[in-house]
């Protein structure tokens, strides 16, 4: 009978700034609220990392840097964090020394992560984890901060996504790894802020890495999420939107308004989606309820129809 993994996915957490003090005060636990008890029970969970855990004071020019200090890792291991991804355009606020110790912080407390590294070689290469038997990678990238790829000396997995090149060399890295898992997943740090859905190019390029091999797609980076798509028995989770932050709430676009991503994968492939829609308030992300609850669903449920894709009104998607 082929064994069933839940992974749980959740988009951008940030850590720094405010958080970092409020960590201080109320405890690692605190900012994944009455979401921790899910996150507890999957096998693995996979999120993007926006912030450097680091005591660097290499502070990059730039108009928002985020850092927290590198005990807040215990943060990400209250919330059985198992692989993040790195290649994002915060990783590297605090410079090589930053980014550094946010790589041996992570090892230390036994955290996988993908998309930078020490060189480019060490960006560039998946993660793998097994569990039941079921063999998961994941690959990390980004296409904000060119200046910060990198080569022999410390960065970031950075591809041009308009570059045939760059497109063509993710391909074959997913090919690659996908011969030494059951279960292939790429984290993608892509595109630009409060944009409500992926730009065609985007569109093509997620399904160019599913028909390469890939399962999941997991993106993030506009801070509110987009539609998630069925395609040829894999997953786009087109934006994941934010999970943990102190950043300011857009009336309109609601980037408080989110959610936690359970999939449900055997050695076939992607069985079930689930949708659970999230609040971000106070530093902490709970369950929604109510008005949040139903924006949140209608929202999903509109934008992936734009997809062929049918979310049930329970946030399911089966496979």
């Amino acid at each position: 009978m082929d064994q069933t993994l839940r992974i749980g996915f959740a988009g951008d957490v940030m850590l720094g700034r405010t958080l970092d003090h409020i960590l201080d005060e109320r405890g690692y636990w605190y900012p994944w609220g009455d979401v921790l008890p899910i996150m507890q029970q999957t096998d693995l969970n996979i999120i993007n990392l926006e912030t450097a855990l680091t005591n660097s004071e290499d502070k990059v020019l730039k108009t928002f840097n985020f850092k927290a200090k590198p005990d807040k890792v215990e943060s990400l291991v209250k919330a059985r964090i198992t692989v993040v991804n790195l290649a994002n355009n915060h990783v590297l606020d605090y410079g090589e020394s930053g980014l550094i110790e946010t790589l041996n912080t992570l090892k230390g407390a036994g955290i996988k992560y993908v998309g930078a590294g020490m060189n480019l070689e060490e960006a560039e290469s998946p993660e793998f984890v097994e569990i039941k038997g079921i063999r998961v990678g994941v690959i990390g990238m980004t296409d904000n901060e060119s200046t910060w790829k990198a080569g022999k000396g410390p960065g970031t997995n950075y591809l041009e996504i308009e570059s045939e090149k760059d497109r063509a060399k993710v391909l074959q890295t997913i090919e690659k790894a996908r011969r030494q898992c059951d279960c292939l997943v790429v984290s993608i740090h892509w595109g630009p802020n409060m944009v409500e859905s992926p730009p065609e190019e985007f569109v093509q390029f997620a399904h160019s890495m599913i028909d390469h091999g890939a399962n999941i797609i997991h993106g993030h980076s506009a801070h509110i999420f987009q539609a998630v798509e069925q395609y040829h028995g894999g997953l786009i989770l087109y934006d994941t939107g934010d999970f943990v932050d102190d950043y300011v709430v857009d009336p309109l676009l609601r980037n408080d308004r989110s959610a936690f991503f359970e999939i449900y994968v055997g050695c076939s492939g992607v069985k079930k989606l689930e949708v659970i829609p999230v609040r971000i308030f106070d530093y902490q992300a709970n369950k929604a309820i109510g008005e949040d609850y139903q924006w949140v669903m209608r929202r999903f449920q509109k934008s992936s129809s734009e997809f062929d894709t049918v979310l049930g009104e329970d946030g399911v998607l089966n496979f």
